[in-house]
């Protein structure tokens, strides 16, 4: 089978004023199907460029982006939209949710549109509440955002990003509001769901720590790969928690999904 992404010379340019900002300079990758891939790099380095045109948010100024071996770098609009519900789940770092709305309604949002326009509401329904259960916020369905802590928060963008049962996961700085616990808890949820469900996950961080739970790491400059390895001891986030809670039990602690 073909790799889940296939990138070939791909540039970026935007144009700012009279300044022409060359955002990606010729890059090249491929990604596995199953592959939990860290990309690292300074801010401007071009890692949320490449991030956007994965996630076909935006599409390049040159080059050839296939997914699933399908070319979609001069798709339309609508057409990549209709990639974007069925293949790419989202995480942001500000969470994204609708304040005035319960969990399980962030949750199922998504399928509203798309595909999942046509599913009856009790279907959209349960499909939410699976997806808020494989995050451990199963008992949270009715709470709004101001009523979740950050993590909590988080965990149902991850849900929301869940409901479509998308193959890829992106997630750009996922953990930049979050304290170091907490990073680590939603980390592993990654970890999980790139294991158990086979999920390729890409990971957008500035922060080298949080790259390493990552299984390869690709670290941009300038609008270019610099360098692209196995992350020689990736972090193991259910060890992380173990070895924290021996030292300073944390009765507060939500369970990661079993």
């Amino acid at each position: 089978m073909p790799p889940v992404i296939s990138v070939r010379d791909l540039t970026k340019t935007y144009v700012v004023g009279d300044v022409e900002v060359r955002a990606l300079r010729g890059v090249s990758l491929e990604i596995e199907r199953g592959e939990f891939v860290a990309v690292t790099g300074s801010s401007g380095s071009g890692k949320s460029t490449l991030m956007h045109i994965l996630g076909c948010l935006d599409r390049p100024t040159s080059g050839q982006y296939l997914l699933d071996g399908q070319d979609v770098s001069r798709m339309n609009r609508d057409e990549l939209a209709e990639i974007r519900n069925r293949q790419i789940g989202f995480v942001f770092q500000g969470f994204n949710l609708l304040p005035r709305t319960s969990a399980l309604d962030n949750v199922e949002l998504p399928l509203l549109y798309g595909a999942g326009g046509t599913m009856r509401a009790g279907e959209r329904r349960a499909r939410a509440r699976e997806a808020l259960e494989a995050v451990g916020l199963g008992d949270r369905a009715g709470h709004h955002p101001n009523q979740l802590s950050g993590g909590q928060q988080q965990r149902v963008a991850i849900a929301r990003a869940l409901v479509t049962r998308p193959s890829i996961l992106l997630a750009d700085e996922p953990t930049g509001n979050l304290d170091s616990r907490t990073s680590i808890e939603i980390m592993g949820i990654f970890q999980q769901l790139n294991r158990d469900r086979g999920i390729t996950v890409l990971v957008i961080t500035h922060e080298h720590d949080i790259a390493e739970y990552g299984t390869r790491m690709l670290v941009f400059r300038d609008g270019l790969i610099v360098s692209d390895a196995a992350v020689a001891h990736s972090r193991t986030a259910d060890h992380e928690l173990s070895l924290l809670d021996a030292e300073a039990p944390f009765a507060g602690r939500v369970p990661l999904a079993t």
